[in-house]
């Protein structure tokens, strides 16, 4: 991966409604070389898919402690509900860490059915960072 392909990366980020063709024209390329990059960086597995960005009042990132060997419950429990965004098991203190858009009320549901099996550690976004630059 090249710088153009870090700047298309970019812009597709920012807008992933932007054509080849207006991407290009931001990078000096044409539209159809940028729409040849971005299906190797589909092919190579760097690009997975398009999304939105959806400006939730509410951000958490849950940290989940196991207590035990229950991964299994946690995983299924965990699978349940909408207000997840992204759920990663990992390595370091934590076994999981989930990020998600939970209302205070549901938050607490959340976190009573998953300390049948472990004990989480909750940081809720306060402000954006990113979006000030």
């Amino acid at each position: 991966m090249d710088e153009l392909d870090k700047k298309i990366i970019q812009f597709l980020r920012e807008d992933s409604q932007l054509t080849n063709k207006e991407i290009g024209s931001k990078i000096h390329l044409t539209g159809q070389a940028v729409g040849k990059r971005i299906l190797n960086l589909k092919d190579e597995k760097v690009i997975e898919s398009y999304t939105i960005k959806v400006n939730y009042a509410n951000k958490q990132f849950i940290r989940v402690f196991m207590e035990g060997n229950y991964f299994q419950n946690i995983e299924q429990k965990i699978m349940e509900y909408t207000e997840i965004d992204e759920f990663y098991k990992v390595s370091g203190h934590a076994c999981y860490v989930v990020v998600a858009h939970f209302e205070q009320q549901h938050l607490n549901d959340f976190i009573e059915a998953i300390s049948k099996w472990a004990r989480c550690s909750v940081d809720t976004v306060v402000k954006d960072k990113f979006k000030m630059r």
